[in-house]
């Protein structure tokens, strides 16, 4: 039995096709561009694959909500083209198969504590830096949604008084993606962060508000397990300065196991970046077991 999975990011496509059992067969990308342009590429992709489901992990803000009547759609994203556009039914009508839908950070979660280093815990979370910033939560075993679902890379964050940076948002300005994404360090400090490793005052004020919003989150959902990945976090030095930075704002205040350990409670990605194409494909076998399954 085989399923698709496809993560559906602002920059590429990539699509996968893989077992229950978390095996990739296959896999290939595509660069995002108009719905017009790129969909048709994916379809054609997975048509002749025989999955019997598909699960899309997709940038956002999308529509969770089954009972909405644009639930599958891409909803107020800043590519223009992409604005309410239906990506779930587009798939459902093409392939004739369950789709499962989520943000790509929550598939991100759903990859870790499936396959990954969050295997057997309730609750979670999963923080992507990169181009943008997404958090994908667990919480009491399931992927939180809500009221649409989390947003926490919008989180409110106000600006350390040695940086007079405005901040990258659009809608927010000083929010953690406004702040610590990877466009606002390469407009603050005017490089990109991979050519930016040997400047330790980046990494200092870069993990300062990522600490910010990790003890914020912590406070909020008391995660058993915080997970960094996305490609700003591939500087590896950023890890042991935002443990610090997190103890110390934490304060004393807290006395868990977890964080007498930050070494093992502040993790990378452990599934070598394929995290996010897992947790489509098990967003797919998820929705097949839905809706397939009971008629076994």
């Amino acid at each position: 039995m085989k399923f698709g999975a496809l993560e559906a990011g602002g920059t590429k496509m990539v699509c996968a096709v893989g077992t229950k059992e978390g095996e990739i067969l296959e896999r290939v990308s595509f660069p995002t561009e108009s719905p017009k342009e790129t969909m048709p590429k994916l379809l054609e992709y997975f048509r002749d694959k025989e999955v019997q489901a598909l699960g899309v992990g997709c940038f956002g803000p999308i529509d969770l909500n089954r009972q909405s009547e644009s639930y599958g759609r891409i909803l107020e994203t800043p590519k223009l083209a992409w604005r309410n556009y239906d990506i779930c039914g587009y798939f459902r009508n093409g392939l004739q198969v369950p789709v499962g839908f989520d943000t790509d950070v929550n598939g991100s979660m759903l990859g870790e504590c499936t396959w990954g280093c969050a295997r057997g815990l309730d609750t979670a979370i999963y923080i992507t830096v990169g181009t943008g910033v997404g958090v994908g939560v667990l919480a009491g075993g399931k992927l939180l949604h809500g009221m649409q679902h989390p947003e926490g890379g919008h989180m409110l964050t106000p600006a350390r008084e040695d940086d007079p940076y405005k901040g990258k948002c659009p809608y927010h300005g000083h929010c953690l993606e406004g702040l610590a994404a990877g466009p606002a360090i390469e407009e603050r400090w005017g490089a990109k962060a991979k050519d930016l490793a040997c400047r330790p005052e980046v990494w200092e004020l870069e993990a300062h508000y990522l600490a910010y919003a990790i003890t914020n989150y912590i406070m909020v959902l008391s995660p058993q397990k915080i997970i960094l990945g996305g490609g700003v976090m591939h500087q590896g030095q950023l890890f042991f300065l935002v443990r610090a930075k997190v103890k110390d704002m934490i304060g004393g205040y807290l006395k868990t196991r977890g964080l007498e350990d930050m070494d093992s409670y502040i993790v990378p990605a452990s599934l070598e970046d394929n995290q996010g194409i897992l947790g489509a494909l098990k967003l797919g076998m998820d929705a097949w077991e839905k809706e397939k399954g009971g008629q076994r």
